[in-house]
C-alpha cells in the first residue's frame, strides 16, 4: 500500500490532468510504442511548434482523468503504451499532426481522442483530421456572407448602367428637334 504522500501527489497529478483535458478544446490517445528516439523528438518539436502539449502518461493516471470527465468509452484503449496530445486552442491541430506522422509510421497508432466533451474513436479522430484549418473554414463562412452581397452589388450597378443609359438616350432624343 503506498503511503500517503504518493497517494497525495497521485491525486494532484490527476486533478491537474483532467483540468487540462475539460480545458482542452481537443485531444489524442496514440499507442507510440516502436518508434525512435529522433522521430520521438521531431514529432514533438512539430507538436511544440502548432501549441500542442504532448506527453506519456501513465494509463492508470489517464483512466481516473477520462472517468472525471466522463469519457469512459477511451478506456478501452488505454492499454500498452499510451501518450496523450491536448490541444488547448486548436480542435484541428493534434489529430491532423499525428495521424500524418502515423501514416507514415506503421508503428505509430491513433487510439482514439475527445473534441468539446465528447469522446471519439479512432475513425472519428482520421475525420477531424481531415478538416481544414480554422482560418480557412473562418474564410469560406465570411466568403459565403460576401457572395450575397457582391450579387446585389452587381445587380445595382447593373440597373444603375441601364438608368443611365436611358435617361441619355433620352437626352439625345430630346436634342436632335432642337437642332
Amino acid at each position: 500500500m503506498p503511503n500517503a504522500k504518493v497517494l497525495e501527489e497521485k491525486r494532484a497529478l490527476v486533478a491537474e490532468l483532467t483540468e487540462k483535458m475539460k480545458n482542452a478544446s481537443a485531444g489524442v490517445l496514440v499507442d507510440y510504442k516502436g518508434i525512435t528516439v529522433a522521430d520521438d523528438t521531431k514529432l514533438r518539436r512539430e507538436l511544440r511548434a502548432a501549441g500542442v502539449e504532448y506527453a506519456v502518461i501513465k494509463n492508470t493516471m489517464l483512466r481516473f482523468a477520462i472517468d472525471n470527465l466522463g469519457y469512459s468509452e477511451l478506456d478501452e484503449q488505454l492499454n500498452g503504451t499510451t501518450a496523450l496530445a491536448i490541444s488547448p486552442e486548436d480542435p484541428v491541430a493534434a489529430a491532423k499532426i499525428l495521424t500524418a506522422y502515423a501514416k507514415k509510421n506503421d508503428k505509430f497508432k491513433i487510439k482514439g481522442g475527445f473534441v468539446d466533451g465528447k469522446p471519439l474513436n479512432t475513425a472519428e479522430v482520421a475525420d477531424l483530421a481531415e478538416l481544414p484549418p480554422r482560418e480557412v473554414l473562418i474564410a469560406k463562412v465570411l466568403g459565403g456572407f460576401n457572395a450575397p452581397i457582391s450579387g446585389l452589388v452587381g445587380v445595382t450597378n447593373g440597373l444603375l448602367r441601364g438608368l443611365v443609359a436611358a435617361l441619355a438616350a433620352i437626352a439625345e432624343k430630346k436634342e436632335e428637334p432642337a437642332a
